[in-house]
């Protein structure tokens, strides 16, 4: 170590001073680079509010979005705020009471609830006269106002809702959903999307478009749905679209996503490891920058 230090002294010492000067600046600046910490907050539904519960996954899931983002990103410390089962309208109506905390960076990821529950999309001109919490597009500048008076200055990611399969609850097969294959209430998840896509363009904002992410496609959402064969009663793996045909009864019928049918999701709507992966590489690629 003495020597390469008498080396690197001599070095020096043979050098111009007006070269010596710019190396030692170089080198002092190295010696104290850090890289700034961020905090970051997650506003969104039970697909951010898994990664703290992942016992509510029956531990399908190793590890959520949120986890892998920190996991690579050592600066980023995050406040998970995902409420299970909430939509923008519920975020918009409590927010005062959620106490969502200062931060540096905000992602706001909802939107496939406000679907399932027909709540009326509506139009960017809800968003721009600030018409009230009966549209999405109203709750969302009722969210945004609300983070700015927390940090005017925040760096604000909105994240498209992602498509969906048919959802059956792991726990509990009455509760499920259709895919996003198909509308409720006239409307459909891509309107949605449509609607956080046009909200983040008026803004000027970044947008993480899932909805529409080709690694993210309509028929890998699961490999297949495991249902009763109508004319045999056998059961039957019925991959993408031909399950969408076979009725599904809750109350007789065994729960139609075993272990082997995971693919993007492992229940038809909430992120799989695989699912959760992609998730996160998409925000890195944000917050790495």
């Amino acid at each position: 170590m003495a020597e390469r230090a008498g080396s690197r002294y001599k070095l020096f010492s043979k050098m111009p001073l007006k070269k010596i000067w710019p190396c030692l600046v170089i080198m002092i600046a190295l010696a104290g680079f850090r890289q700034r910490e961020i905090k970051w907050v997650a506003i969104g539904d039970s697909i951010t509010y898994l990664n703290d519960h992942l016992d509510e996954t029956g531990n399908r899931v190793s590890k959520g979005y949120l986890t892998r983002v920190t996991d690579q990103l050592s600066f980023v410390h995050v406040v998970n705020k995902g409420y299970n089962g909430w939509t923008s309208g519920g975020i918009a109506a409590h927010f005062d009471s959620l106490h969502i905390p200062y931060a540096d960076v905000y992602t706001v990821f909802l939107g496939t609830n406000d679907w399932w529950q027909g709540r009326p999309v509506g139009t960017l001109e809800d968003y721009k006269r600030n018409s009230g919490n009966t549209t999405v597009y109203g709750s969302f500048r009722i969210i945004m106002d609300h983070l700015r008076k927390i940090n005017r200055k925040a760096r604000i990611l909105l994240i498209t809702p992602m498509k969906r399969a048919d959802f059956v609850y792991l726990l509990d097969s009455k509760n499920n959903a259709w895919g996003s294959y198909k509308k409720k209430n006239s409307q459909s998840l891509a309107q949605v999307a449509s609607a956080v896509r046009q909200i983040g363009n008026y803004e000027k904002l970044e947008v993480i478009d899932l909805y529409n992410d080709p690694a993210l496609p309509q028929n890998r959402l699961v490999k297949f749905k495991r249902l009763k064969n109508p004319v045999t009663g056998h059961y039957q793996n019925y991959p993408y679209p031909g399950c969408t045909t076979i009725p599904f009864d809750p109350s007789r019928d065994d729960y139609p996503y075993p272990k082997d049918a995971i693919q993007l999701t492992y229940d038809g709507l909430h992120p799989s490891d695989e699912g959760n992966a992609i998730i996160a590489q998409r925000i890195i690629a944000r917050l790495g920058k």
